[in-house]
């Protein structure tokens, strides 16, 4: 990367093949635009690698929760009802047993729950039980941002 010749000093030149050794320099330039392009990609790339199951989430204008150096364990209710623990569908029979399994391996108990907004209250809340059940009382609603906020600043525009 970028190893050129320096010329000897004394600033003649000679015709020919003149006395020059080689430049010990490195050039970092490109290292630096390939590791920023990098950067860049995995920036955008990392929001879309989440969770894969299609859901309508309710907006909120609540601040978002603080992440873990575990990754986060997600359990999705969809518009029909069904049940997923990240991507794989589980009965709801069978979920404070498949939970309770996971809870062993992990260090954290803290686990999102995703419901999309045509869900009714009741079934959401016997998901939540499910998960208290099954080792995780630490649960965290996930909502898309930008929702309706209850203050005087909604209703004033600002």
């Amino acid at each position: 990367m970028g190893a050129g010749v320096v010329q000897k000093e004394g600033g003649r030149r000679r015709r020919g093949r003149g006395r020059s050794r080689p430049m010990a320099e490195i050039n970092v330039t490109p290292f630096v635009d390939v590791m920023m392009v990098l950067l860049i990609i995995f920036m955008v790339a990392a929001p879309l690698m989440t969770v894969g199951v299609e859901v309508e989430l309710p907006q909120t204008a609540a601040n978002s929760l603080s992440g873990d150096d575990e990754e986060p364990l997600t359990v999705t209710v969809t518009a029909t009802g069904a049940v997923s623990i990240q991507e794989s569908p589980v009965s709801r029979d069978d979920l404070v047993n498949r939970l309770q399994a996971i809870a062993a391996e992990r260090d954290s108990n803290r686990i999102f729950l995703r419901a999309d907004g045509a869900v009714p209250y009741a079934q959401v809340m016997e998901v939540m039980g499910a998960l208290n059940r099954g080792g995780f009382p630490n649960i965290g609603l996930v909502t898309e941002p930008g929702g309706p906020r209850l203050d005087a600043t909604a209703q004033d525009g600002g």
